[in-house]
């Protein structure tokens, strides 16, 4: 069968039925095309949906514009914190941060453990050491500066204990 159609397109020799067949199978391939894009457009459209549902373009806009606008403001406080810490931890160095605490009988007659020796040491190891003695006939209380941990003057033994105990923490 010659086809007037085909003969002007230079397919006069083509049998009609294979370039019919041929033709089915193109519209087949572009049938199928057409439901996996249509199965993906309504996935879209669900998730369009769910995205801004119960809101419309314009309020959604301003919902992400706030939320860019709240971002900064937490990076701005965020940062502000960051500056506080570092001075919070600047302060902290000279703060008394480690102690150490003896108490005891000065005297044998004593009881209760009335007398004591405090250290208080900042970061650096330094601070100072009270000595406090309870005895019967009042009571007295001195003073000795630590540096680096050392004392440039004699402690005794409840003192030692004391700055011991201070530096191990």
């Amino acid at each position: 069968m010659n086809s007037k159609i085909l003969s002007d397109l230079g397919m006069g020799s083509w049998d009609i039925g294979i370039v019919i067949l041929a033709l089915a199978g193109v519209l087949f391939i572009l049938l199928i095309i057409c439901i996996v894009l249509s199965i993906e457009l309504s996935k879209l459209k669900k998730r369009y949906n769910r995205f801004s549902q119960g809101r419309d373009g314009k309020s959604l806009e301003k919902e992400i514009g706030s939320l860019f606008n709240e971002n900064a403001t937490i990076r701005q406080l965020a940062e502000t914190n960051r500056k506080d810490i570092r001075v919070l931890y600047k302060k902290m160095e000279n703060t008394f941060q480690k102690v150490g605490l003896i108490k005891y009988d000065a005297f044998a007659q004593m009881g209760g453990k009335l007398s004591f020796s405090l250290v208080l040491l900042d970061e650096k190891d330094n601070g100072f050491v009270i000595n406090s003695v309870h005895g019967t006939d009042g009571c007295y209380t001195y003073s000795k500066e630590i540096k680096a941990g050392i004392c440039n003057l004699p402690l005794g033994d409840e003192e030692k204990k004391a700055l011991n105990m201070a530096m191990q923490k």
